[in-house]
């Protein structure tokens, strides 16, 4: 199949595919005079590289993991540094959620400040909200 054709069933642009070919992530290409020749592994391929660029990855990190000496995936590695990633994710939302939870409590401190029938300063408000940041 042509590069239209990938691109068609795989998502993909033909800019694109002519980047992951370039960058070595779909093995040898074959051809027919000037044109390149896709097969369906090259729309595997590409699928899969798509994939993994949607869940954040980078290419020049991952490249190396989609495509192993016999132009398959390594899949163990590939498994091994999502879940590596796995854990700097949780690490990141659990950072996160504390963080949330500080400005709730900073917000509602300035609103009780904000509400006292006695106006304080908005210094006074500041003051005592900003000690209590992290």
């Amino acid at each position: 199949m042509y590069i239209s054709e990938l691109g068609r069933r795989a998502n993909a642009s033909p800019k694109a595919i002519r980047l992951y070919e370039s960058l070595g992530l779909l093995g040898e290409v074959g051809r027919k005079g000037t044109y390149r020749i896709y097969s369906e592994q090259n729309v595997q391929q590409v699928q899969l590289i798509r994939q993994v660029q949607a869940l954040g990855f980078k290419l020049a990190d991952m490249g190396p993991l989609l495509v192993a000496a016999q132009g398959a995936p390594d899949w163990a590695e590939l498994r091994a540094f999502i879940e590596r990633r796995r854990v700097l994710v949780r690490a990141e939302v659990a950072r996160l959620e504390q963080l949330e939870r500080k400005l709730g409590q900073v917000s509602a401190e300035i609103g009780a400040c904000l509400a006292a029938p006695q106006p304080s300063t908005m210094a006074d408000c500041i003051d005592e909200t900003l000690d209590s940041a992290p």
